[in-house]
């Protein structure tokens, strides 16, 4: 099937309150073309310079979100432009977000993303560590008012195991959930619940996702 074909049968499936970000790192701008000429207006990347040189060569009302894992040093080519930024798991990460956001005279939108699989090559925070940084740029709003937390990202283990996969997205869930209580600031407005990829979309959507993060499906296998 052809991207357009791919797409279209994946957005037929999507409920309307899901947000379908298409994974197009290492992809060729054509091919970005055809997903954007199909009505796709939203792509995530995971390299920077990658993510820099697409920008400059597509058209600009594409919204970009970048979902690799950021480099506090490499926010600052990407503050000009980008959307979200997926994978935020530090707060010297925010602070640099915050930092070059203020420069290039922007708000940029983050998403905290939690540690919920049984790898230890994933990357992300634990509720504790989540609840303290809350805390810290929700007491110092002055400071941190050109980033705005809108929520949460995850990756559940890589596996066939349904139950696991379920349990660990359900228990995403749960903490955005509590999240969502949470009194809203200018920087803490919780509506996004970034979860699910090729492989588990479906069940992701199931456990309350409101963001999913498709790739393989879309473009074909890297």
């Amino acid at each position: 099937m052809s991207i357009k074909e791919n797409l279209l049968q994946i957005k037929s499936q999507l409920p309307n309150h899901v947000t379908l970000v298409a994974v197009s790192k290492t992809k060729p701008v054509a091919d970005l073309m055809e997903a954007y000429n199909a009505g796709q207006r939203i792509f995530g990347e995971n390299y920077v310079q990658e993510l820099v040189e697409k920008h400059q060569e597509l058209p600009k009302d594409i919204q970009w979100h970048f979902i690799g894992h950021l480099q506090s040093r490499k926010a600052k080519l990407i503050a000009p432009f980008v959307n979200l930024i997926h994978g935020v798991d530090s707060l010297k990460l925010l602070h640099e977000i915050n930092k070059e956001a203020q420069k290039n005279n922007r708000v940029i939108d983050c998403l905290l993303q939690i540690f919920i699989a049984e790898e230890e090559s994933k990357f992300g925070l634990d509720e504790d560590e989540l609840n303290g940084i809350l805390r810290f740029i929700t007491q110092n709003s002055e400071i941190y008012k050109n980033i705005r937390v809108i929520g949460l990202m995850g990756m559940a283990t890589f596996t066939d195991n349904q139950n696991q996969i379920k349990k660990e997205l359900v228990h995403l869930k749960s903490i955005f959930d509590k999240l969502k209580m949470l009194p809203k600031t200018q920087n803490l407005q919780p509506t996004t619940l970034s979860m699910g990829m090729s492989g588990d979309y479906k069940l992701a959507i199931e456990c309350g996702s409101t963001m999913v993060r498709i790739g393989s499906s879309i473009f074909g296998v890297r």
